[in-house]
């Protein structure tokens, strides 16, 4: 859609000039402008309804500009991420698109990477390794298997996925 391509660019043109220190400082330079003529108008009603209305376009406009650029940011570090999850060997490719996923389905992966976060604390502390597979539930006796395999830059401690 033409429409679509055309806001996108302008809106990360206008995002991005936006963003720069000369920009700011023509802002701090117009509410100082502002400020200095307020004896003038013998600060007045519409004088300062001259701020608040320019401020409160600005603002308004500002949210959908911010909005859009940090969605097309996001998609893009999303797509970035689902890449190296795909890409990696040993990674799990259910983690991809998991932006997608309702709250339920997030939730029982956060609880499950919670726990692993707390095992490889546990290990650490206890002067062992947290380079495990992230999918193994229980530990068990093929521990002893996966802490003698190697991984394809032959460090130790990387486990095949297995199904």
């Amino acid at each position: 859609m033409m429409s679509s391509k055309w806001f996108s660019k302008f809106a990360s043109y206008l995002s991005t000039m936006t963003g720069r220190p000369a920009t700011f400082v023509v802002a701090f330079t117009l509410v100082i402008a502002w400020a200095a003529t307020g004896p003038f108008f013998h600060y007045s009603d519409t004088w300062q309804l001259v701020i608040n209305t320019s401020t409160t376009i600005v603002t308004f406009l500002m949210v959908f500009l911010i909005q859009n650029t940090q969605n097309r940011d996001t998609a893009a570090m999303q797509i970035k991420l689902d890449e190296l999850i795909r890409a990696m060997d040993g990674a799990h490719n259910a983690l991809l698109d998991l932006e997608e996923l309702e709250e339920k389905d997030l939730s029982r992966f956060r609880k499950h990477y919670e726990k692993l976060a707390e095992e490889a604390r546990a290990a650490l502390r206890a002067g062992g390794s947290d380079t495990d597979s992230p999918f193994v539930d229980n530990r068990d006796d093929n521990d002893e298997d996966r802490r003698g395999h190697e991984n394809r830059d032959g460090k130790p401690g990387t486990a095949p996925l297995r199904g």
